[in-house]
This record gives structure tokens, C-alpha cells and sequence, in this order.
């Protein structure tokens, strides 16, 4: 079902929350907009700027690290300034109030850690960004760390342990998926008795396979995005509706 407007769609994801005992939220970079934050396919979108970095190429050409460390510093303004918005404080209001156990992530921006959730309870199956990692031993850095070295040296830094390449925590196309955070959110999704995904275009996979998965298992599927996506055939609702204003409503209770 497709909220015909704003109001009542708002009242029906209420009921639908208020009746849930398990409540799975999934998000993806549509949440994080109104704290400054661009996505990726839209047009003015980081893709459409810049074609992403392969992990394959990052890891062949000291010239690709190079640019995606560059990439990466002309956004930490824009990273270090962004604060929760609406949407993440409405999730963590859900997840206070004991509704939600954990939260799935497309995301790599730390606003849900930000605004209340405990990291261990944030699902991140594409990274995080606020930081480092090296490729080989897995070592982790921080930014001004990373920054420093790449600032001297001119080059992206290699790891002190094993002399890796060191990356941002992300992960890029052709990157293997985190498995830990992978099982936990195959185990959120079927689990769970509400299924929110909220901005996410649901077309990245595997990722995109949560919301089908917790249907499938019986879950309630709520859809919050602005543009249609390909699961909104099987959702029991549809919000195509700013999310901000969607979620606000339920910041706080």
C-alpha cells in the first residue's frame, strides 16, 4: 500500500510500530541528507561526480590510492560537521525504548552511533568512513594519522605492522563483505516482525536482500524513500515522502 499522503502514512507507520514487538530498521544514504551528507546515484550524487574506486584498482595502483584518500579529505568537512538528523534520532528513540535491538546500515557516516546507538548495535555492512583500516592485518588508524603522512609524503601511507595498504573502514566494489556484520543482519532479518527500510534506492546487493528476507520470514515491510523502488510491490507500506518529516513525529517516544 502506497500512503496516499504525508498524514496518513505517518499514522499508519505509527499503528504498525505501536503493534510490533521486534522492529528492524535499514538504512541507506537517503537518512543522512538533511544532515548535509550527499548520496551516491542522485543527480549532484558523489557517482556522478566521481566513478568509485574498485577495491582491485586501490589495490593495483598507488595512483588510485592516492585519489581515493584525496576523495576522502575534500568530504571530511562535510563528514566531521554532520549531526543527526530527524530520521536517526527517531531510530534511536525506537532503540532506547527497547523496540529495536540493532540497527542495518548501508551507511559509513557514524551518525547512528552518534545519535544514541551503542556501536556494537549498529550493523555496518558497507564500513565506516570516520576511520582506517589496513587491507592485510586489518590495523586500524586514524584519519589525522593517515592524513598526516599522506600530506608529507605525497603518497597514501602503507600500514607500520605489515606494510599494507591502509584504506578507509569501507567497503568498495569488489570488496568482500564484512561476515560478521553480514550473519548479524540475516539474523536481524529474520527475527524481526517490522522491517523499515528507509532510504535506500534497495538495488546494492546483497545488501539489498534484507527487506526481502524479513518479509519472507513474516516480517511487516515498510518502505520510507522518495523515488520508487524495485520492492515496493511487496511492502506492506509505501512513504514516498521527505524522511525527515516522516520519521519526525516519532523523535522522542
Amino acid at each position: 500500500m502506497i500512503a496516499k499522503d504525508l498524514r496518513s502514512g505517518v499514522e499508519q507507520l505509527g499503528n504498525m510500530i505501536a503493534e510490533a514487538r521486534c522492529i528492524v530498521p535499514f538504512t541507506g544514504a537517503g537518512i543522512s541528507t538533511e544532515c548535509g551528507i550527499p548520496d551516491f546515484r542522485s543527480p549532484g550524487g558523489l557517482w556522478t561526480r566521481n566513478r568509485p574506486i574498485a577495491f582491485d584498482e586501490f589495490v593495483a595502483s598507488a595512483d588510485a590510492r592516492a585519489e581515493a584518500w584525496r576523495r576522502r579529505f575534500a568530504m571530511e568537512e562535510i563528514f566531521a560537521a554532520a549531526r543527526p538528523g530527524r530520521g536517526h534520532r527517531a531510530l534511536a528513540s525506537l532503540y532506547k525504548a527497547g523496540k529495536t535491538p540493532a540497527i542495518i546500515t548501508q551507511n559509513i557516516d557514524n551518525l547512528h552511533q552518534a545519535s544514541g546507538f551503542k556501536a556494537d548495535d549498529v550493523i555496518e555492512l558497507h564500513g565506516n568512513t570516520t576511520y582506517a583500516r589496513c587491507i592485510g592485518c586489518g590495523q586500524a588508524y586514524d584519519l589525522p594519522w593517515v592524513r598526516a603522512r599522506f600530506e608529507e609524503a605525497g603518497t597514501a601511507p602503507d600500514c607500520t605492522v605489515c606494510e599494507e595498504p591502509v584504506k578507509t573502514a569501507t567497503i568498495s566494489f569488489g570488496q568482500s563483505m564484512p561476515e560478521d556484520a553480514m550473519r548479524r543482519a540475516t539474523e536481524l532479518a529474520q527475527s524481526c516482525d517490522l522491517f523499515l527500510a528507509i532510504g535506500s534506492s534497495l538495488v546494492v546487493w546483497p545488501a539489498a536482500g534484507f527487506p526481502l528476507m524479513a518479509k519472507n520470514c513474516g516480517a511487516k515491510l515498510v518502505i520510507i524513500n522518495n523515488e520508487p523502488t524495485e520492492q515496493d510491490d511487496v511492502a506492506d507500506l509505501v512513504i514516498r515522502f521527505d524522511i525527515g518529516e516522516t520519521l519526525g513525529p516519532f523523535v522522542g517516544n
